[in-house]
Order: C-alpha cells, then sequence, then structure tokens
C-alpha cells in the first residue's frame, strides 16, 4: 500500500525527500552537515506542525490507514491472545475482535472495532461497522470475563455502527442498548480506550467503563463532522467548522469530563511509530488496571453508574 501523506504533513514529507536525495550524493561527498542541518529542520516543522493541529487535521490522523488497529494493538502490547467468535445467535461478526490475552503477564479480556487495510480486507471488516450480533459477540466475552474475574479492555475504532436493513431487523438498536445496561452493571474493571475514531452509538456500544482513555490524535462524538455538515449546511463542504463546533477532540472531552485521561502518541501520530504508541499504551493500561483493581466488585459499579449519570449535568 502506498505511502498516505495528509495535506499538512505535505511540507515534513518533502523535506524528508529532499534529506534522502541528499544522502545518496554522500558516496560521494560530503554532505553529513547540511544533512544534520536539514534533519533539525524536520524535526522543529513536525513539533510546529503537530503541536498547532486543528480538529479536523486530528480527525484525518484518527482516519489515518497506517495508524495501528485493535489486532495490531493486542499483537504489539500482549502475550497469548487467543481470539473468541460468534454471538451463539447468529453468526461472527468480523467488525468485532476480542479473546483473552496477557498483559504485562495479566490474563485480561480484549474487545475492540476492526478495520481492514485495503478493500478486500474492509469488506471482510464491513470498514469497522458492526452488525447487531457484533455487539452481542462483545457482550458474551464480557460475561465470560466477569465469570472468570478478569478486567475487559475494550478498543474503539469505528465510523459507527452498520446501518443498514439486515442490521435494523437484527435489533442493532436493542444490541447497542443491551451492552449499555450491562456493562454499567458488570462486576470487573472496564478500561476503554478510544484508538482512532469514535462515531456515535457504534462506539458507545462497547464503550462503558470506569476508566476512558483517549489517545491524542483520535476523536470522540455523537455523530462524524461530515454527517453534521450535511445536516446544517446541507453539503459535506462544512466539516472543519462541524469539527470544530463538535469539539470533539481528546482535550476537548477532557475539559467535558466525559474521558478520563490523554494517553500521549509519538511526534507525528501513532502511525510514524506504532511500536512505540503501543508501548505507551500498555504501560498505561497496566497503570490504570493496578489501581481499578483494588477497589470491590460493588464500589466499582456504583463509581461506574455515578460517573456516567454526572456527565452533561450542569449548574445554571
Amino acid at each position: 500500500m502506498a505511502k498516505v501523506i495528509l495535506e499538512f504533513e505535505k511540507p515534513i514529507h518533502e523535506l524528508e525527500q529532499k534529506i534522502e536525495e541528499i544522502k545518496t550524493l554522500g558516496e560521494s561527498v560530503d554532505v553529513s552537515a547540511e544533512v544534520k542541518t536539514l534533519e533539525k529542520k524536520v524535526n522543529q516543522l513536525r513539533e510546529n506542525i503537530f503541536s498547532n493541529l486543528t480538529r479536523w487535521q486530528r480527525v484525518q490522523l484518527a482516519r489515518h490507514p497506517e495508524r495501528p488497529y485493535t489486532l495490531d494493538y493486542i499483537q504489539m502490547m500482549t502475550t497469548d491472545f487467543t481470539e473468541l467468535h460468534g454471538d451463539r445467535a447468529f453468526g461472527d461478526d468480523k467488525a468485532i475482535v476480542g479473546g483473552f490475552a496477557r498483559l504485562g503477564g495479566q490474563p485480561v479480556m480484549f474487545i475492540g472495532q476492526q478495520k481492514g487495510r485495503d478493500t478486500k480486507s474492509n469488506l471482510y471488516r464491513n470498514f469497522g461497522m458492526p452488525n447487531p450480533e457484533g455487539y452481542r459477540k462483545a457482550l458474551r466475552l464480557m460475561k465470560l470475563a466477569a465469570k472468570f474475574n478478569r478486567p475487559v479492555i475494550t478498543m474503539l475504532d469505528t465510523p459507527g455502527a452498520f446501518p443498514g436493513l439486515e442490521a435494523e431487523e437484527r435489533g442493532q438498536a436493542e444490541a447497542i442498548a443491551r451492552n449499555l445496561f450491562e456493562m454499567s452493571h458488570l462486576p470487573v474493571p472496564i478500561i476503554v480506550v478510544i484508538i482512532g475514531e469514535g462515531a456515535s452509538g457504534g462506539a458507545l456500544g462497547i464503550g462503558v467503563g470506569d476508566r476512558m482513555l483517549m489517545l491524542e490524535n483520535t476523536w470522540y462524538s455523537v455523530i462524524a463532522p461530515e454527517s453534521c455538515s450535511s445536516i446544517l449546511w446541507k453539503s459535506w463542504e462544512f466539516k472543519e467548522q462541524a469539527a470544530e463546533a463538535l469539539r470533539l477532540t481528546a482535550t476537548d472531552l477532557l475539559e467535558q469530563k466525559i474521558v478520563d485521561r490523554i494517553v500521549p502518541e509519538p511526534l507525528g501520530g501513532a502511525h510514524r511509530n506504532p511500536a512505540q504508541a503501543a508501548a505507551i499504551l500498555k504501560d498505561t493500561l497496566l497503570e490504570e488496571l493496578k489501581t481499578l483493581q483494588k477497589m470491590k466488585p460493588d464500589k466499582l459499579v456504583e463509581k461506574r453508574v455515578e460517573k456516567f449519570c454526572a456527565m452533561g449535568a450542569w449548574n445554571e
């Protein structure tokens, strides 16, 4: 797959290409000083660009096709992953994956939405848009985790639940609502991590937890900027204004007390250094688990319910 360069990344890419061109001359001419100067300039440019990203630019980064997905993080962070399939009622939804694994030697249940890398794999994964059986599979795995007293870690990365007629016929709304109810009372620690885009009820269907974490360059909202733009302005051309109005970035949601913690990414985004991104996330998860596992199940559930009940409340 060809490397994807976003519009605001082009100045960095052009300088990096120039460095590579100069390095090819290094066999006959000493170019080390010039290369060093340009590398310093690239680092400064990258720092400047990525410390001043707009909300729409962060949406673009969250959708970057080279970002690590759920299975990538599981592979890089865990050992002994055993994927479990099916909802035991209709079928196996490939848009949601999950299974037991060891995180730092500790057994946990991982559940997350999974996208594809190309047309074939995206069709196989339904572009990361789960059907009702996907949410029912997730619930089955959560209850299995509770049975064996294992913490649950969910990873959100979806443009939304699948909106097809067949999904509605099989009870899409009920499946998501059931998960919200069951997750709010699950007697084991739940950590939710937004690793890409978190859109609408499709993300919320596995998004109720004791701790809500958001990677630095991700978004989480009731609606995608393009859809918001099409409703308010009758056109997708105003998606950037919509992104600003929605306040959907990690910083925005931390201020609104919807998420509890921002997980930093390598400079330039998780796709620039997936291994480093996974290492940072792994350390964060282990730290959060250590705190949550000290709490008794009834207290854990009580605080989880209080946390979500407090969202959206304000004083006039």
